[in-house]
């Protein structure tokens, strides 16, 4: 019988490994623009070092997401994700288009500090709320998930600004819309995937891509990650110590016209532990046109009309989570 989640094992020559060091300090922007292009308009997956991440605050960040999903339900059904998309999903609320079943995970959903009165939340704006935080009965996991959740959108803004470069834009053009991002995080818990759930093809998270601009994932060492190439093969996306996985989303290969691949991925944990990955979605603010005529595209040669970042995200999530469809 043919493995559905078959994948073949695959070091840096595949899905490269690029020093963002460069472009953090500012010493050489243009060298690291020239390497994201590259993997940006091949697999569309690339994994970041030098990124100055302490690495203590990289397992500060895993050890309060394990330890949270261990707490009792009542503690985790306190904060019962909302329409909002905040608060922790349990397994089975998450069906992805063209899934046969619903993934094997449990996620816990945040965010930027948002306060109620902020103009975008009165206004119910897409994908901007207040976050849900089990203060009173898990109140460690807010003071944990901060310092790593503020260090990654730091880094995230300085590579979206060699992106831009990669563009031939200047090093701020998207500065803009990110003064106020929809920068969302995940906790994501992936129980050992067992013979039952191989009987129904069932994925940790089935596959799919991005919906949103850049995703930075930061994922143990357990493996289970899986990247679809160019050529159709399937292959694993090896956890690389230190590193920080980063993709192209939908919105993003939108946006360049499809110059930038947003590429199928999927999850699958046959290591026999728990696996837990930590990512953050770096889009843009929720009223940000996405057009390709704003990245040089002429309009005769556009493949996309234009749209609303949160609108578009929104739209995605409402077909493939639970509580979008009660």
């Amino acid at each position: 019988m043919t493995d559905y989640a078959a994948a073949l094992s695959v070091g840096p020559d595949a899905l490269p490994i690029i020093d963002v060091g460069p472009a953090i300090d500012g010493t050489d922007v243009e060298a690291v623009a020239a390497q994201i292009y590259d993997a940006a308009t091949t697999s569309g997956f690339f994994y970041i070092s030098g990124h100055g991440i302490p690495p203590a605050m990289m397992r500060a960040a895993f050890d309060v997401a394990r330890d949270f999903f261990d707490q009792p339900v009542a503690v985790k059904e306190s904060v019962a994700v909302n329409r909002d998309q905040r608060g922790w999903m349990a397994t089975g609320m998450s069906t992805l288009q063209g899934a046969a079943t619903h993934d094997l995970k449990e996620v816990f959903f945040w965010g930027a500090e948002t306060a109620a009165d902020d103009p975008d939340v009165l206004a119910s704006k897409p994908l901007v709320a207040v976050n849900q935080w089990p203060d009173g009965s898990y109140p460690r996991l807010r003071a944990d998930l901060t310092p790593y959740y503020d260090a990654v959108c730091v880094v995230a803004g300085r590579v979206i600004g060699a992106l831009a470069r990669s563009l031939d834009l200047p090093l701020d053009f998207f500065a803009p819309a990110y003064e106020k991002p929809l920068a969302r995080g995940q906790l994501v818990y992936y129980p050992p995937s067992t013979t039952a759930d191989d009987a129904v093809q069932r994925f940790g998270v089935a596959p799919h891509t991005d919906f949103g601009v850049l995703t930075f994932l930061l994922q143990d060492m357990n493996g289970g990650l899986q990247v679809r190439l160019k050529s159709g093969e399937w292959v694993e996306a090896l956890p690389i110590e230190g590193t920080i996985v980063c993709n192209i989303g939908d919105l993003l290969a939108r946006w360049s016209n499809d110059r930038f691949a947003s590429t199928l991925h999927r999850v699958i944990n046959r290591s026999g532990r728990a696996r837990y990955s930590i990512p953050v979605f770096f889009d843009p603010h929720t009223d940000t046109i996405i057009d390709p005529r704003d990245l040089g595209v002429a309009q005769a040669d556009c493949l996309y009309p234009a749209v609303r970042a949160g609108e578009h995200i929104a739209g995605r999530n409402r077909k493939s989570f639970a509580q979008f469809k009660t």
